[in-house]
Formats: structure tokens, sequence, C-alpha cells
């Protein structure tokens, strides 16, 4: 009786997909890091090696031949996951990764292996259930590009495709925009001056850090940028004011989207000095982040190398704006900035949101109220009720 025995695939219900689809948005324990977020990756190909579990000698042996390739699955341009359900892979048969393009998945849960369709759905893999043991090739925009068989497959036929691919940036022979927005002189130079001095005449500003999952973090190896809060009201009207003429109309004409709210009036400043730059992410992922609907950017110096800001998911180019100019893109598209390496980028980020934006966060600060009624007042909760 195989893995996938008539009586069991008669009743299996997995997951459909095939290429061309995107890859679901997931988070998985990877390595020794809880929760990473595969969208992270976008920008490169991956190759997923669903096999479930390393009991198996033949498949643990196809499985540590395309790990031991190092020198092909580099982090860079294409990289591998191993998924397991089984904890006894990684206490007893011991899979370890080689970073930053190697690495092995604790799907215990089986939330990638359910997703990839190689875990039935409604089936009880520890108790027999049928299985889809498979490789799974992402391309660079995260959609499956093909997949095949593990156990049908040789897998020198697997490593042979990894090696042909292209480079990343050339998939498909053609080079795919991102979905954003570069508008010209949206601040004055002398607002942007204003701005700039703000930031230095306050000490260079703080760390803010930043949301993973619901909580706020700090990691200077995944984000380095130091903030200022602007506070003076007259400031504050002069930007929204420039923010209402020259990029709010431009975000309904194109996106069907009247953006009536401003969050945040912020200063960020990534210096060479502190090795300034924000890995990939989204601006919206978090529960308290979920109402923002466009980023917005505006570089308020020039003379600085590095800074782009990146769309893996698109392109690898990036956007360098002189000063004064805004790069504005939706919250949810995956993006970076690349490390300084001369002088300091200072920038205004704001984020904007519409009516829709407005009605999850005020259900979100209402749930959060009750929630503080409940457990009674904290003497050392200093926020407003």
């Amino acid at each position: 009786m195989t893995e996938t025995a008539a009586a069991s695939e008669a009743t299996a219900v997995y997951r459909r997909i095939e290429p061309g689809d995107r890859l679901p948005t997931l988070s998985q324990d990877c390595g020794d890091m809880k929760g990473f977020v595969f969208d992270s990756c976008a920008g490169r190909f991956l190759l997923f090696g669903l096999f479930l579990s390393a009991d198996d000698p033949d498949i643990r042996a196809m499985v540590e031949a395309v790990a031991a390739r190092s020198d092909l699955f580099d982090g860079e341009r294409v990289s591998f996951f191993g998924v397991s359900v089984m904890p006894r892979d990684r206490e007893v048969h011991r899979l370890t990764g080689v970073e930053p393009g190697v690495r092995f998945v604790w799907d215990f849960d089986r939330t990638v292996s359910n997703a990839c369709g190689a875990t039935p759905l409604n089936g009880d893999v520890a108790k027999g259930g049928a299985v889809a043991r498979k490789w799974l090739l992402v391309d660079p925009s995260m959609r499956v590009l093909r997949s095949w068989p593990m156990r049908e497959t040789p897998v020198e036929e697997v490593i042979a495709a990894v090696e042909a691919l292209p480079p990343p940036d050339g998939f498909g022979g053609v080079t795919r925009p991102a979905p954003v927005l570069m508008l010209p002189n949206v601040l004055a130079p002398e607002l942007c001056r204003q701005l700039t001095d703000l930031h230095r005449n306050q000490g260079g500003g703080r760390d803010i850090g930043f949301f993973r999952g619901n909580q706020q973090v700090y990691d200077p190896s995944f984000k380095s940028r130091r903030d200022v809060t602007i506070t003076d009201p007259a400031l504050i009207a002069a930007l929204k004011d420039s923010l209402g003429r020259r990029i709010l109309p431009e975000i309904e004409k194109l996106f069907f989207m009247r953006a009536n709210y401003v969050e945040r009036h912020l200063i960020g400043c990534y210096s060479a000095e502190d090795g300034g730059h924000f890995r990939p992410h989204i601006d919206n992922g978090a529960p308290s982040t979920a109402h923002r609907r466009f980023a917005i950017s505006i570089n308020l110096n020039d003379g600085f190398e590095g800074g782009e800001v990146v769309f893996p998911e698109y392109n690898m180019a990036g956007y360098k704006a002189p000063a004064g100019w805004a790069v504005v893109f939706p919250c949810a598209i995956l993006h970076a900035v690349r490390r300084v390496t001369a002088g300091s980028r200072y920038a205004y980020l704001p984020f904007v949101y519409d009516d829709t934006g407005k009605a999850i966060l005020t259900e979100r600060e209402n749930a959060e109220r009750a929630q503080r009624a409940e457990v009674g007042p904290n003497p050392s909760d200093s926020r407003p009720g």
C-alpha cells in the first residue's frame, strides 16, 4: 500500500495549488526562528521540498542532496526550504540548514503543508493519512512556477531545473513594474530643509521599532532608522495641505480610493553611520496597522548613497526620488529600504487611509477599550481612556 493508496485518495481533500497561483501568505517556525514570514523572500526563486518526514531513507537522501547545494541555494538568487511535519526530524534526524539559503521548516501544525497541497485538509498524517510529497518551485513574484512529485522525480532533475533558472530580475524576459507612483515637487525645498533641521535639532531621533505580529519589537538587524515625530500644529497643517493638493487626488484618480485621514507625521533618518536600512516588510500586516491603505515616502534631501526603496515582488531596480518628490504605494506591497552606504537619508513618512480603514481602526480601538474595562485600571497605564 503506497502513501497515496486508493482508499486514502478517495477521501483526502487537498488544497489546489497550480502554476500561476500565488503562494499563500504564510509564517512558520524555520530553523531557530519563530514565525518566519515567507513573503519576505520575494525577489528570488524559492524551492520548497515538502518531504513531510525524514523517516524514509530515500526521501531523506533526496532532501539532503538538495540541502548540500548551498552554492546553488545562496539566499540571493535561490533559497531552499525543506518542510517537515514530524518533530523527529529536528530531534532525531538533526536536519540543519545552511543559512541564508538552506533552511528547514518545522511545520508541526501543517500550516505550510496544507497550504501547498502536500497534506490532506481532512486527514491525519500521524495516523497514516495520505500525503503528497512534492517539490514546489516559486518564482520571484511569489507565484508557483512548477511542481514535481517527490518520489517519482529524480533529485538530479530538480537540481538541474534550478540551475537553469535565469537571474531573478530577468525572470520571464521582462521587467515587471510595481504599482507605485513617483510624484514630483510635493514638498517645497524650504519645507524639506525645515523638516531636516527639525530632526537634527532634536538629537537625531530615536528607534521606534516595528510591529511583528501584534507586538512592537526592536531589531536593528531588521530595521535601523531614527525617527522624530512632528508636533508643531502649523507645520502639520502645511504638510497636510501639500498631501491634500498633490498626492491624495492622484491616489483617488488612479486607485479609486478617497483618502480622508493621515496617520503620523514622522521624519525618519536612515544613516550610513547606523547602517540604516529596513528589510522586506508590509505596512498593514499586523492587527494594529490593518487600517492603513497607502504609504508615502518623501525624501527631504539629496547627497546620500544607497537608501533606495525596493519592491522585490516586482523588480529590484529601486526608487530613489529627488528631494521633495514622493514615492506612493499600497501598504500591502512588500518593500524594503536598501542600506545607506554614505551620508544620511531624511524622509517624511506618513500613511493615509479611507473611511473603510477608519472603521477598522475604530473597531480595534473599541475592542481595546472594552478589554481594558474588563481587567480594570492599571496604575502604570498612562494611555487616555
